[in-house]
């Protein structure tokens, strides 16, 4: 879908890449459901107690001294507790810190882009362990055995790499050989995520001042060159050097909005102009830019400005606030309808997400005794609101969300 506007398309799109504006705009919906206004959605304020209750329960179950580490990609890398981060940097031994934050940059992107629905059917099970991994869980352990193979190099004299050239010539039957696919364990998407590698090498080529070498871990470079960096730095360089890679169709005249969608009550003098109709969530990105946390960390560079990043609009978060009673939908079907990530339903739902996350994870801090500014969203997230929506899914639906969603894996 494209909208022209008076406004330049490119200022357009720059305001509808920063995170005030998914908050704003999310808090706008929110406070029209809670009117009654909305044709989607109930919001019940006093089930918010319930969830914040199941959250600091869960959080203190997975994280008993409350030392929480940040939501990202790395947790899924410790699957089964095993430290595969230490194992990255056994094997890169001597280098130096800028050699170690490139590798860990390449291994965390290329995670994010693979971490898409796996299928019912996919399973991994990693050598060496013998431990059998399913969904997101699974895919980032194959990912990390993949990269420890030089999947994704392009120079077998240096396997533990990301590059445009590896990139691009990675085909679906060599990453089906990397993760273990077979008639019996069936990957979905394997042309999709195949198709979206060979994207992302065309978008590292394109934007070769920012990634040197056509690396993605070529960031560190760009932005790792002083003693700290804002967290919504790094997601504005995403978005904005990456956003070809996305394929959702919605733009501004012949910008690329990526996961950013209609929805018409999105309208007011708050609005900056041109940008009505918008409703911005950009959650991958912002997935991914929550997972470069830690490689900066650890090379020593402090990633300021947190909070700025918001809640993760996706089917865990969400199907926390319709199983605690948060939210119900309006529709009587709702539950039975297969819902398109553009339907107005679906981004309300997550536009809902992001601004009732936003209003637990303080509460939840009161509820663990500990103060908020000392407990960021990122580890609220982790301890925390995914979790519970998937322990709720488990229980209430064999781990199916509320909704149905039809995805192609770059929102859900």
């Amino acid at each position: 879908m494209s909208i022209t506007t008076d406004t330049t398309d490119a200022e357009a799109a720059a305001v509808l890449r920063r995170t005030g504006e998914i908050r704003s705009r999310a808090g706008l919906l929110t406070e029209r459901a809670r009117a009654g206004d909305s044709e989607w959605f109930r919001v019940d304020d006093d089930r918010l107690d319930d969830a914040v209750t199941l959250v600091a329960e869960v959080t203190r179950r997975r994280y008993p001294t409350l030392d929480i580490p940040f939501h990202s990609r790395w947790r899924h890398v410790e699957a089964g507790g095993v430290d595969r981060a230490a194992d990255l940097d056994r094997r890169l031994d001597t280098a130096d810190t800028g050699r170690r934050a490139r590798a860990q940059i390449d291994l965390a992107v290329v995670s994010v882009l693979l971490d898409a629905g796996a299928g019912p059917d996919w399973y991994f099970d990693e050598p060496g362990t013998g431990l059998r991994f399913t969904r997101s869980e699974g895919l980032a352990v194959a990912g990390v055995h993949a990269f420890f193979d030089g999947a994704f190099s392009s120079d077998p004299a240096d396997p533990l790499r990301v590059d445009a050239a590896g990139l691009r010539a990675l085909t679906a039957d060599r990453l089906a050989a990397a993760f273990g696919v077979t008639d019996r364990t069936p990957l979905v998407g394997l042309e999709g995520r195949t198709a979206l590698l060979h994207r992302l090498a065309d978008a590292l080529d394109t934007r070769s001042e920012v990634y040197t070498d056509t690396r993605p871990g070529g960031l560190f470079d760009h932005l790792g060159g002083t003693d700290s960096v804002g967290a919504h730095h790094i997601l504005s360089v995403l978005l904005d050097t990456l956003a070809p890679i996305w394929l959702a169709g919605n733009q501004i005249g012949e910008v690329p909005l990526g996961d950013c969608w209609p929805h018409p009550a999105v309208r007011g003098e708050q609005i900056p102009a041109g940008t009505a109709g918008w409703m911005p969530f950009h959650k991958l990105s912002q997935w991914l830019t929550y997972s470069l946390l830690e490689p900066f960390s650890w090379a020593g560079v402090e990633v300021t400005g947190l909070d700025e990043l918001t809640a993760l609009p996706e089917y865990r978060n969400g199907g926390l606030l319709i199983d605690t009673g948060v939210l119900t939908p309006r529709p009587a079907d709702a539950a039975d309808t297969v819902w398109q990530v553009g339907d107005e339903l679906v981004v309300e739902w997550r536009a809902l997400t992001v601004a009732l996350l936003g209003e637990l994870a303080p509460r939840v801090a009161d509820a663990l005794g500990v103060d908020p500014a000392s407990l960021p969203l990122a580890c609220v997230l982790e301890g925390g609101t995914w979790a519970a929506g998937r322990e709720l899914a488990a229980v209430r639906r064999n781990g199916l969300p509320p909704l149905q969603i039809a995805s192609d894996g770059t929102v859900f």
